[in-house]
Order: structure tokens, then sequence, then C-alpha cells
């Protein structure tokens, strides 16, 4: 159990993501001193609450990574299976088009909190399960290993970011790259 912030504290930590937050939208690489300036606080009050720019930038990810995770719940509670994994892959590419933070955070070799790697796990095995469930009821391709779908969103989530157009327009990108990825996802019927 953590103890509380004292209100002062709570204040700056909020100030302080709110900063890091801003400066990941704007694509600028995250460091304390920066983002203390920023914030208007000294750099030790920033680094008593963030050791590492990779904490800082982990907490600025942490909503992202629970909302996915939820999802991935919810998912998993969808009958059919199809439709389970076409949600949550739906989400996880909105999600990395829209928050610069998810993508870093997520390709990380390890993580400095362990609630990150809690999330990441989750992820994970929620997307494991939804293809497994989607390949055992002949929805998918057998050949497909679930190894391979973090790559292949990345992969989508890369294509938009560089080639999608103008921010506005890139969900509408994503949906139909991801379109085009669950149409040679789907195993091919099976004829008599």
């Amino acid at each position: 159990m953590t103890t509380p912030l004292r209100k002062d504290a709570a204040r700056n930590w909020g100030r302080i993501v709110a900063v890091a937050r801003a400066l990941v939208d704007q694509g600028t690489p995250l460091q304390l001193n920066d983002v203390a300036g920023r914030a208007g606080l000294g750099v030790a009050t920033v680094y008593r609450h963030f050791a590492t720019p990779e904490a800082l930038l982990e907490t600025v990810a942490g909503p992202c990574l629970e909302a996915l995770a939820a999802h991935g719940r919810q998912a998993l509670a969808d009958p059919d299976p199809w439709h389970a994994l076409e949600g949550f892959l739906l989400r996880t590419v909105e999600a990395q088009v829209t928050d610069a933070s998810l993508g870093p955070v997520a390709a990380a070799a390890t993580d400095t909190l362990p609630r990150t790697t809690e999330l990441k796990s989750a992820l994970q095995a929620a997307g494991t399960a939804l293809l497994d469930r989607a390949r055992d009821a002949g929805a998918v391709r057998r050949d497909l290993a679930a190894a391979d779908l973090v790559p292949l969103m990345c992969g989508i989530a890369y294509a938009v970011n560089v080639h999608g157009g103008p921010p506005a327009d890139r969900i509408d990108t994503a949906h139909r790259y991801l379109a085009t990825f669950l149409e040679g996802l789907r195993a091919a019927p099976q004829h008599a």
C-alpha cells in the first residue's frame, strides 16, 4: 500500500506529468531537467517523483496501458472470437496512433515500473488468448503466431504515422490499414 501524497506533492506530481505528456505529444524527448524548468519546479522535486525519464514516460503511458488492459479483459468476455480479436486489435492500433507514449514504452526491452510490466504482460496474454480462441474457432489463419501480432500492429502504426496524412486523418487511415490486415488474417473458407 502506498502512502498518499501531500497536497503540494500531489500538485507537483500532476504538473510534472502534464508537462511530460505535452512534451511527448510534441515528439520532444523527455529530459528531467527540461521538465522541471517547464513545470516551474526545482530539478530535485522532479527527481524525487521520477528517478529516470523512463519512469516518467511509463507514468505518462500508464492511463493508455490501463485502458488497453481493461479492453483486453472485456474482449475476452465477447462470445464471438473474431469480433473480440478484431475489436482488441482496433483499439490497440488506435492507441498506437493517438498516444505517442505508447510505442516507446511497449517497445522497451525492460520496464522501470512494476505496474508497466504487469500491464504489458496482461496485454500480451489477452492478445494471445484472443488469437488462440479465434484460431480454434477457425476464424483466423492457422499459421499466424501470437508473437506475430505485436510486430504487425507496430508496423501498421508506423505506416500510419509516416504515411497517414495529417493527425486528423490518422484514425481513418489506421482503420483502413487494419481492415486490410484483418482481411489477410481471416482463415480461407473450407471448400467441400
